[in-house]
């Protein structure tokens, strides 16, 4: 086995939407930090992939130390977290390699060109998996995803190594499926296969094996409160296993015609923001702000707040800066992302991760007007008809679940839950 020897310079480059690769620019190393430069030729035909935070020019920007461990928040983007690093180390483990030694650019020069979005990086990791276009059955793909995450074992399959650069802590795997339903799909790009991403179930879980059932409800009752969520469908899981099904989400950042090759710029608000996501570090009236400056548009602005009322009312208190993203066409138009990562997950404090005008929990109408102002609304009788129609739609819970197979248990639970949070807020209907 050859010794590892640390990444120190990477060169990134740009999927596009139309399939075509372009530089962007270059990382670099050394003992300083990380350090970035925009490619003279992108900065005559492209656009500025993190506008916050990046200058668009042929400067070199220095990474900042914190929140993203010495990366730009551009890049960190790019790697995963919980469930992922859980795989990542497992690989470098197996090599020798344990996890102290690696730096964010080691991680990068794993994912290459397997990560989320449109960013590439080479030359790819020695120790990454390789690429051999292999199929596998869905079934076998989660049951050894969650044997990994419950411990039952410190081995990892090729496939899986290959599907598991998403991030999120639960187990799940990127896959590209036929449209024929066979339950055989390919961890990697294939003609005639579209990009999913399927979140598998553990009894470790909040919600047990019931938690892809709930987040399915939960966009459901999302896109009858009028907000853009992904296509998604529930998966049966195969026996034996307690799995009941497994979430699948069609991948919002590939394009539709040409799904093995063409992507959006995806980054999240962490990254736009360099709001670190593991603590409460951002507010809804500052991201509504920052998406009407980056969209350029106040429908997103209200697609935000939209949001930050549903989050509210349906205790999806795991509202951080990673589960806000932005997307960019080809030509450096934004939009917000579709809505994912929205189920019931009160936090143990019963407060928001991003807060409401500096009120995690029960914000006062002023708060609540506060936000709408930031969203274009001048009036409290604009905004009020909205909190309604969200939370007339959150009412649909029972119905909603039990239609897709949550037990009355669970349904009660949160049932009881969301009534308890709608008698809270009754003074925003007023």
């Amino acid at each position: 086995m050859s010794p590892f020897t640390p990444v120190r310079k990477l060169e990134v480059s740009r999927r596009m939407a139309t399939g075509e690769s372009v530089p962007v620019g270059t990382l670099a190393q050394n003992r300083d930090g990380v350090f970035f430069r925009y490619d003279t030729d992108y900065l005559r035909q492209g656009q500025n992939l993190s506008p916050f935070n990046l200058t668009f020019d042929d400067s070199l920007q220095a990474a900042p130390k914190s929140p993203h461990g010495g990366l730009h928040g551009l890049f960190a983007d790019s790697l995963p977290d919980g469930w992922g690093l859980l795989l990542m180390d497992r690989v470098f483990r197996r090599q020798g390699v344990l996890p102290h030694q690696l730096t964010t650019m080691d991680r990068l020069a794993y994912i290459g060109d397997r990560g989320m979005g449109a960013l590439t990086f080479a030359p790819v990791s020695a120790l990454a998996p390789e690429d051999d276009e292999p199929t596998i059955a869905i079934g076998t793909l989660g049951r050894e995803a969650v044997q990994v995450f419950e411990g039952q074992t410190d081995d990892v399959l090729q496939e899986l190594a290959q599907a598991g650069s998403s991030g999120g802590a639960r187990p799940k795997a990127q896959i590209y499926r036929g449209q024929d339903g066979s339950p055989q799909v390919s961890t990697l790009p294939a003609p005639g296969r579209e990009p999913w991403l399927v979140k598998f179930t553990s009894a470790s879980l909040a919600l047990g094996h019931e938690e892809g059932l709930c987040e399915a409800a939960y966009l459901t009752l999302a896109q009858t409160a009028g907000i853009k969520v992904s296509e998604w469908e529930l998966i049966t899981a195969p026996q034996p296993t307690d799995a009941i099904a497994w979430l699948a989400l069609k991948r919002f950042d590939c394009d539709p015609t040409r799904p093995a090759t063409g992507r959006y710029h995806l980054q999240s608000a962490c990254g736009l923001l360099d709001a670190d996501f593991r603590m409460p570090s951002l507010d809804y009236e500052d991201l509504i702000k920052a998406t009407q400056l980056l969209c350029k548009s106040i429908p997103a602005a209200r697609e935000q707040f939209r949001r930050a009322i549903f989050n509210l009312f349906t205790l999806n208190q795991d509202d951080h800066s990673k589960n806000v993203s932005f997307l960019m066409d080809d030509v450096g138009n934004w939009q917000p992302a579709p809505f994912y990562d929205a189920t019931f997950s009160p936090s143990p404090h019963g407060e928001s991760s991003t807060a409401f005008c500096g009120h995690g929990r029960q914000p006062p109408a002023k708060a609540i007007q506060a936000m709408g102002r930031q969203a274009g609304y001048s009036r409290w009788s604009e905004i009020q008809p909205i909190i309604q129609e969200v939370a007339t739609a959150v009412q649909g819970w029972d119905e909603q679940a039990k239609a897709l197979g949550v037990s009355a248990r669970t349904r009660k639970l949160i049932a009881k839950n969301l009534e308890q949070v709608r008698q809270d807020n009754a003074s925003l209907m007023r």
